[in-house]
Parts: C-alpha cells; structure tokens; sequence
C-alpha cells in the first residue's frame, strides 16, 4: 500500500468521538426532565431532535467512509448492525412491558396491541398519526408512545444507504455541493412546516377543522403530522449528514483547519447559547387565553431547524479533536449517560408511564427521583447483558456464562425449576392476553364517545335534515329536537367520571383541552337548535382563562334550563381563583343557576381520590365527584 493510500484510509476512517456521547447524554436528560414534568424544561423534547442531527451526521459519515475504503457499499452489512444496535433493547423492553400491562394494566391492553405492532414494524409515529395519539394527548396509559422517534430514526437508516449509494455512484467530488441540496431541502421543509402549521385554536375535529386534514371520514391533526410525521422531521438528520459531508474528523486535521480548534469553541458556545433559549422558551402547544390551545410559533415556525442549525455548531466542535469542547463534553459522566443513552430513552418512558398510569400528568421530585432510579437500574442491566453482548456478537458466551453460574446453587434448594417454569409461563400468559385483548378503546373512552356521539349526532342531523323539494322554497325538516333530561359538558376532569356519570342516565360531552369559550359556543348551538335540557351541569376552566363575556354568553344560552349546576376547579394554574371568583359570583345574576364549590368540597373526598397530578380523578374521586353532582342536581 502506498503512503497516500494509507493516508486517505486514515482520513477515510470514523475516530470515536467521546464529545458526541457527551452530547447524547444532554439531550437525553433533557428529554427525561421534560417527560417527567414538562414544567420544569419546557422545550426539553427537542433533545430528540438533537438526536436526529447527531445520527445523520454518524451515519453519513460511516456511509462515506465505507464507500472511500472499499469502492462500494454493503447495504445487507449496514442494516445488520443498526438491527444489532437497536432492536435487542426495543424487544426487551416491549417484552416486560407486556408483561407488566397483563398483570397491572389489563384495560390497557387491547389499546398497547397496536402499540406494540407499530413499534416492531417501525412504524410508530405514523401509526400515532393515524389514530389521533400524538404526543400531546393526554390522559391515556400510553407506555410506547416514545417509540415514535425511533421509528423516525429507523425509517432514515432503511432509507439512507440507498440515496447515498445513488449519490456516491456520480462521485465523491460532488458531496459539497450535495452538502448545500441537504442544507435546502432543509430549509425547504421548515418552510412548508411554517405554511402548514394552523394558525387558530386547536380543539376537536368538529369544533376547530382548520387545524385538521381529512383524510377520507378521519380527521388527521396538523400538528402531530407536523410533529411526528418522517418528512417534517427530517431536517436534523438532513443538517447533520450535510455536515458530514464537509467536516470529517481526521480530514480537519490535515486540511487547512487543523489548527483552528480554538476558533470552534467560541461556535460551540453559540450553540449551546441557541439550545438552551430554545429548550426553556419552546413548547408544541401554547395555550392562549380563552382562545385555547394554540401551535407553537417558535417551534413550527423555524424552532426545529434552529435546533437543528445549533446542534451543527456543537458536533461541528466536537469533530474538532483539538478544540476544548469535544473534551469538556467527552468527560466521563456524560460520556458513560451517553453510552447508555438509547437505553434510557428506551426504559423510562415505560417506567414513568407504570408510576403514573397516564399521560399528562406531572411527576413530582421525589417521583422523579424514584422512577430514574427504576430506570437507570434496568437500562444498565439492558446495556452490560442485552446490549453489548449482541452489539460485540459474544450473546452466547454471556448467557452461558450465566446460566453455569447460577443453576448449580439454585438447583439445590430446589428453586432452578420453579423459575424455569416462570420463565416460561408468565411470557406466556402475557403475549396470550395481548393477543386477545379487545381492540377497542378502554370503558371510560368508549362512554365518552358515546355521549359526545348523542350530541353531535344532534348537530349533524340538523345539518342534513332539510329536504328539497326542487320549487325553490327553503328545505322543509322533520327534524325533532331531543330533550335531556341531565347534560353534562366539561374538560378531562369531568371525562374522568363520564362513565359513572353515563350509568346515572345523563349525557355527557366531556373531552381533554376543553376552553371555555368552546364550552359556550356548543351550549349556544344546542339553544338554537331547540335542544330542550331540564338540567345542566358545567365543569370549565381547568385548561385556561375564562372572560366574564364567555360566562355571560353560556349563561344566556342556558337561560331556559331551571337548573345548571356550575363546578369551580382545583387546578394549580395562575387563572384558577380569578374562575372560580366569577363562577361563585353567577348565582347573584342567574337565579337558574347553583354552585358546586369543588375546589372546597373535593378537599373532603377520602380514598384514592386523584391522580398524581392532583387533579383528574382517580377511583374513589370519580365516586364522590358523580355523588355531589347528582346531590347538587337535586
């Protein structure tokens, strides 16, 4: 071999870069604190989105590599070793969480079925798309909703080599300006992410279709598209393997820059300036007022490029072996996270999801605390005996080394067949029960949806009823207004309670993120509509603001009926007390009207009350909370 030849294999090659696992371990203890209480670090989900930059930046760098050592490209080599890196983790651990869910949460799953299909296939985050449980949902026990940046991620790695193949084909000469169609298209898709994004309130299909596409008769969120759809998110990995192709470790240390190492580091600091503005004032969903839940701007309208753009600044330091960065971030505390760190982001969404039993609901510190011990403990044991041994191909040497050890001892007191049997039938049973678990939605969701169907059927029957008689009159209708004898509206504190409230014979219409506003406007259409209610029952004000104009508008809409009951709220937030301040005022106005003081009265409910976040109701709470309305009803 040539001393050139030799040279160009040096540069060819992928020095591990300690700096990298140092910023994986940043983003994934930013992910984590997110997870656990999105209070405390807002914008801390885009340490996905680092990840992305990160893995497109490795895995063009490899491709590349391979191609300039051997003059081709092993795709069967290459998917070989992203399936040994990434899947004996995701098996273990939608294997225990099967499990778990057979023995702890058997309501769950006919739901975790298709969880479980789209994570095995890969497919996750469209399969969230599809079914309306994005990222922002909440109140549902959802243990594998996180899989949906692997699947992102995985989609890319089936993807890659193939656009890369075809690009290497027409000469490696070409790759810079390869480099600046990756940093367009980039910026194309942000654009169109900027064009998409709804611009108005973002509720209920029926209450808000601007923020959805149809899709045949399904309603398709814009935002968890946006979010979570491979296109949008695929400018980190587009940033990060444009990166690749112009900033190579051991080619910067023998092309001009190789003694600038020291300029990097002042970039590194923009970055991580950029980051951490970004990960404290970035969120997916802000709520506005009494208008609701609105797309974020910062995030949608540029946020995850920017993101993107300043995680380019820090890798492009840490590829820099004589800058200060790569060694300040390679240190062995975040190098060892972030070793371990696709491990912790696999285990802990599980495990915060089995301490809190559903989305959207904060942990506290010392939960916290306790469920990162949890994790860290099985992600260590993922990592020394799944992990690694499948990664360096010596899986069987490890499992024999462990079974020699242990059966010896164990068979003398008699145990070693018991755990065989364990072994073999709790699996067992749990995969059998996945498998026949219904596929439909858990008792409390399907009260609801056949309560909100009474009411928008009435809307939507409205709408076709009138028939034509081709004179050009106006349509005539035989349409019939129903009468209810109890209707019930309220957000995801009431929904909490619809089915016990369903079992008592009233309609309820209770979803998640419910404004207000919205609130009135549906009391304001069944009031035109001719809808006849004997008695009300309003439950508003948990997810915002609400204007003494809103109040005015849904009492006069609710003018007619002799008796609305009216709940205060017990949410911790900021437009809490000036609520209930104006909704104990209402009786002094509206004779019709009565005050179920809940945040008083809920302080006297004995048992298992409420949830982890103090709020939505937990068994015992749906019992009292269902008791004092029917008493308040009268």
């Amino acid at each position: 071999m040539t001393a050139s030849g030799s040279r160009s294999q040096q540069i060819s090659r992928v020095p591990y870069l300690p700096g990298l696992d140092g910023l994986r371990a940043l983003a994934v203890l930013a992910v984590i604190v997110y997870h656990a209480n999105s209070d405390w670090l807002p914008g801390g989900f885009l340490g996905v989105e680092v990840f992305f930059v990160i893995s497109g930046y490795l895995i063009t760098l490899l491709i590349v590599a391979e191609h300039e050592r051997t003059d081709s490209l092993s795709l069967r080599g290459f998917w070989a070793r992203r399936a040994r890196r990434l899947l004996p983790a995701l098996v273990v651990m939608m294997f225990l969480l099967v499990v778990w869910t057979a023995f702890f949460e058997r309501d769950a799953l006919g739901a975790l079925r298709g969880d479980v299909v789209a994570g095995a296939l890969y497919g996750s985050n469209w399969f969230q798309v599809w079914i309306g449980a994005g990222y922002t949902a909440v109140n549902d026990f959802a243990p594998l909703r996180h899989l949906w940046s692997l699947a992102v991620e995985e989609q890319f790695y089936l993807l890659w080599p193939l656009v890369m193949a075809a690009i290497l084909r027409r000469g490696r000469d070409r790759l810079p300006r390869v480099a600046l169609w990756f940093v367009g298209v980039a910026i194309f898709v942000s654009l169109l992410i900027a064009v998409l994004t709804p611009r108005g309130p973002i509720g209920l299909c029926s209450e808000t279709p601007d923020a959805y596409w149809m899709l045949g008769d399904r309603c398709i969120s814009k935002v968890d598209a946006l979010y979570l759809s491979t296109p949008s998110r695929s400018t980190g990995l587009l940033l990060g393997a444009a990166l690749a192709l112009v900033w190579r470790p051991f080619a910067l240390l023998r092309g001009p820059m190789r003694n600038k190492g020291k300029l990097m580091d002042p970039i590194a600091i923009l970055g991580f300036v950029g980051l951490g503005l970004l990960v404290t004032r970035t969120h997916i969903l802000t709520l506005r007022g009494e208008d609701g839940l609105h797309a974020d701007r910062l995030l949608f309208y540029g946020g995850l490029f920017l993101t993107g753009l300043f995680t380019v600044m820090l890798i492009s330091a840490v590829a820099h072996q004589r800058a200060f960065t790569g060694r300040a971030l390679g240190n062995p505390v975040l190098r060892v996270i972030g070793e371990r760190s696709y491990g912790l982001y696999l285990y802990h969404w599980p495990v915060f999801q089995a301490l809190r039993h559903e989305t959207g609901v904060h942990l506290k510190v010392h939960e916290f605390v306790g469920a990162l011990a949890v994790t860290v403990f099985i992600t260590e044991v993922s990592y020394r005996v799944i992990e690694l041994p499948i990664r360096e191909r010596r899986f069987r040497e490890s499992i024999a080394s462990l079974l020699e050890s242990g059966p010896g001892s164990l068979r003398r007191r008699g145990a070693f067949g018991a755990i065989v049997v364990a072994a073999v039938a709790i699996p067992a049973v749990s995969v059998l029960s996945l498998a026949v678990a219904d596929l439909k939605p858990n008792d409390v969701r399907a009260s609801l949806d056949q309560a909100a169907g009474s009411v928008t059927d009435v809307l939507e029957e409205v709408g076709g009823a009138g028939t034509d008689d081709g004179s050009g009159n106006a349509p005539t209708t035989s349409f019939v207004p129903p009468r209810y004898e109890v209707f019930a509206l309220g957000d995801s504190v009431m929904k909490g309670a619809a089915r016990a409230m369903a079992d008592e014979g009233w309609v309820v219409d209770a979803i998640e993120d419910r404004q207000g506003k919205i609130g009135a406007e549906i009391f304001v259409q069944l009031n035109e509509l001719g809808v006849t209610i004997d008695k009300a029952v309003v439950h508003l004000g948990t997810n915002g603001p609400i204007s003494q104009k809103t109040f005015d508008v849904l009492m006069d809409a609710v003018a007619d009926v002799p008796r609305v009951v009216v709940l205060t709220t017990r949410v911790d937030r900021g437009w809490t007390n000036a609520n209930n301040t104006k909704i104990r005022a209402l009786p002094d106005t509206y004779p019709n009207v009565v005050v179920l003081d809940w945040q008083l009265v809920s302080e006297l409910c004995q048992g298992d009350c409420f949830a982890g976040d103090g709020v939505h109701l937990d068994r015992d709470g749906v019992t009292y909370y269902t008791e004092q309305i029917r008493q308040a009803l009268g």
